[in-house]
């Protein structure tokens, strides 16, 4: 007699098949993966940390879920969350799911392998695909002088999203920054990206006392433990070229709970960023102009694709040329304890209006610094003759007589010019060559003016070298 046979509908098998498939992926191929992963981490930290002057500090490498539990359930938070629930009559429950959700916001997810395998890749090809990248002005003494134990925050000018790219490529070689990034950059995927680079998320206008609260318990966190830091102090892009004044927040979070007498140093490293072209010049120039029409976020992605398939058009016909040099400068280290032994200061003690004052006071020091270390490059230097004399028709040599003229006023003053090939007729050469391309500058019969209508955005170039340019004038008079 023949046995009695089982017959499963097709459903079932498939269903078997895909819950098998999933057991074998969840119990055998998925921790393979992560073992996998860390071991080509811990090779890439181990081969970094050898060439690193500045060390990945643990703190970093921490898991994020830890992360986001230690910000959970630190005492300064879990006391706003209470107040927070009292004021507004709200279940606990609820609002420890409101700071949930804010961590996870803020937390990044580092991954060392992302940052200095794709990370650096990726931007070493951007920033050199874009720009002529050059490293100027470097204090290598005070630099080397950083005690490796110091919570090192370099604080730079601000002109382009590119700073991101164009930092994070040339600090490779010193350390892995930690950026705040705006809400601009949290979309998916770009945002995954971001945060495995190490990059924490701020809402920049947020008054919010919740969220700022646990913003700030994450900021002291991460100065604490030495994590490295890269921070805009203006808050934002420049709109007319020149520095914003400074915006408080992050600051005050880094020196509200620091201590003069502890083991850690906090080593601010002023950093100065400037181009031959800025990407969004006229995107910012518009931002000042209150009767130019808002454009929608429609047309100005439909503008950036046009200026995308401009450039590849010109590339095709072999017509594209670099958006000129792009440098950085880094500037003298200054350390927190000198500075408050100096003036004989402690942040912690004082009320919020006094500290506000003091940190204040030690943003416009640094902003100072910043200022001193901008590159001058070509684009600016030209941008300030014409801006000068914006109804003159000039030679070249008569360019050249000025813009040379210009840079021995602007060292006199100590201010850092670059000088492509160490040849300063060079350097004037190649500014005018992408002012005229441009068509900022019109040539007719040999001799180069103003195009009137362009005379804002000549502005916005030399009101980069405005602070240095008023410095020397300074020193002459």
């Amino acid at each position: 007699m023949p046995e009695p046979s089982t017959t499963l509908p097709n459903w079932a098998v498939a269903l078997l098949v895909v819950l098998s498939s999933w057991a074998v992926a969840e119990n055998m191929l998925k921790p393979l993966v992560r073992w996998f992963m860390r071991r080509r981490v811990n090779r890439v930290l181990e081969e970094i940390n050898t060439r690193l002057r500045i060390q990945i500090q643990p703190f970093k490498l921490t898991k994020r879920e830890v992360l986001i539990d230690r910000l959970l359930y630190d005492p300064q938070v879990q006391e706003a969350a209470e107040a927070h629930a009292l004021e507004h009559q709200l279940p606990r429950e609820a609002v420890m799911q409101r700071v949930e959700r804010y961590a996870r916001e803020i937390v990044p997810a580092f991954n060392a392998y992302v940052y200095f395998r794709f990370g650096y890749w990726l931007a070493r090809r951007a920033a050199r695909s874009l720009y002529r990248v050059r490293l100027g002005y470097t204090d290598e003494a005070g630099l080397a002088a950083v005690n490796p134990q110091s919570t090192v925050v370099f604080f730079m000018n601000h002109r382009s999203n590119m700073d991101y790219i164009l930092i994070s490529f040339l600090a490779a070689e010193r350390t892995a920054l930690s950026y705040a990034v705006g809400e601009w950059a949290r979309i998916w995927p770009l945002q995954t990206l971001i945060r495995a680079m190490g990059a924490y998320f701020v809402r920049r206008d947020s008054r919010d006392a919740l969220y700022r609260k646990v913003l700030e318990r994450y900021v002291h966190m991460a100065t604490t433990a030495g994590v490295t830091q890269a921070v805009y102090p203006e808050g934002g892009l420049t709109r007319d070229g020149r520095l914003r004044p400074p915006k408080l927040g992050l600051l005050d979070y880094m020196l509200r709970s620091f201590d003069p007498a502890g083991e850690r140093d906090l080593v601010f490293v002023p950093v100065g960023i400037n181009y031959d072209r800025v990407l969004e010049d006229r995107s910012q120039l518009r931002e000042l102009d209150k009767t130019a029409e808002r454009k929608s976020k429609a047309s100005v992605v439909l503008g950036t694709l046009a200026f995308i398939f401009r450039n590849l058009r010109l590339m095709a016909r072999n017509r594209w040329r670099r958006f000129g040099y792009a440098c950085v400068n880094f500037g003298t280290p200054v350390s927190l304890k000198a500075y408050l032994a100096a003036r004989q200061l402690d942040f912690r003690p004082l009320e919020k209006e006094a500290r506000f004052a003091r940190v204040e006071e030690l943003a416009r020091e640094l902003m100072h610094s910043i200022a001193a270390v901008i590159p001058a490059v070509p684009v600016p230097l030209l941008a300030t003759v014409f801006v000068n004399h914006p109804a003159r028709t000039w030679s070249e040599l008569e360019l050249k007589t000025e813009v040379l003229e210009l840079m021995r006023r602007l060292e006199s003053r100590g201010a850092h010019i670059y000088i492509p090939r160490r040849d300063q007729d060079y350097a004037v050469t190649v500014g005018l060559r992408m002012l005229t391309l441009r068509r900022l500058v019109v040539q007719t019969d040999g001799l180069y003016a103003v195009q009137p209508e362009e005379l804002p955005l000549l502005n916005y170039y030399a009101n980069s070298i405005a602070e240095q340019q008023v410095g020397s004038r300074k020193a002459e008079g």
